[in-house]
């Protein structure tokens, strides 16, 4: 499987537009699949893996403003460049208000679409790695119990285990048996690693 970052999908009705930037991109190492249609594109879009969109603004039925709004709907992680006609600023704009990452005017150079896709998918791939460790914190966030998550609540507070004792109104050696728990349960051997578990799942701290 291609990763993220040689991926592409290139939605334009002008075959022309599509055979063209398949070869460049194939020749550069990427891996591309071509759509006549944003709705071909968006039914098929549960089943794609990971990377870079080109979408063409002006198409028949589905234009490119109302596939952009539908990913923006679904909250697509896909980075979108919109290919615009020259001179149509307004409809550029536009997209970008919607989410769009970058546009290009046709017609383009090929190292000017290799440039933008290569740091499209780069940020792609970091943007992606961040959410896997999201989940991954969440997961292991999720085999906490009541009393150990509120402990973990305290310490990424920045409190020591009696004041952690004080605000729970338990005693220190309980507390002190909860953090040894929690720390087992996550997999984890130090305060720091505690706390930068906490701020990558946004866990709220022990007031």
């Amino acid at each position: 499987m291609a990763s993220a970052m040689r991926r592409a999908y290139i939605i334009d009705d002008d075959s022309g537009i599509r055979r063209s930037m398949q070869f460049a991109l194939s020749a550069a190492g990427y891996q591309s699949r071509p759509f006549l249609s944003g709705q071909d594109f968006l039914e098929e879009l549960p089943h794609l893996d990971p990377g870079c969109i080109f979408l063409d603004v002006r198409m028949p039925d589905m234009n490119g403003l109302q596939v952009l709004t539908a990913l923006r709907k679904i909250n697509s992680r896909f980075p979108v460049v919109m290919m615009t006609g020259h001179g149509d600023v307004p409809t550029a704009v536009e997209a970008m208000k919607l989410g769009a990452a970058d546009f290009l005017e046709k017609p383009f150079e090929e190292n000017e679409v290799l440039k933008l896709l290569e740091a499209l998918c780069t940020r792609l791939e970091a943007r992606l790695e961040d959410d896997r460790v999201l989940e991954e914190g969440r997961q292991k966030i999720a085999l906490l119990n009541e009393r150990e998550l509120s402990v973990l609540r305290g310490l990424i507070a920045g409190y020591s285990n009696r004041q952690v004792a004080e605000r729970l109104d338990l005693s220190v050696r309980t507390v002190e048996a909860y953090r040894a728990n929690l720390m087992a349960k996550l997999g984890i051997s130090s305060l720091a690693d505690l706390v930068r578990l906490g701020l990558v799942v946004n866990l709220s701290p022990l007031d």
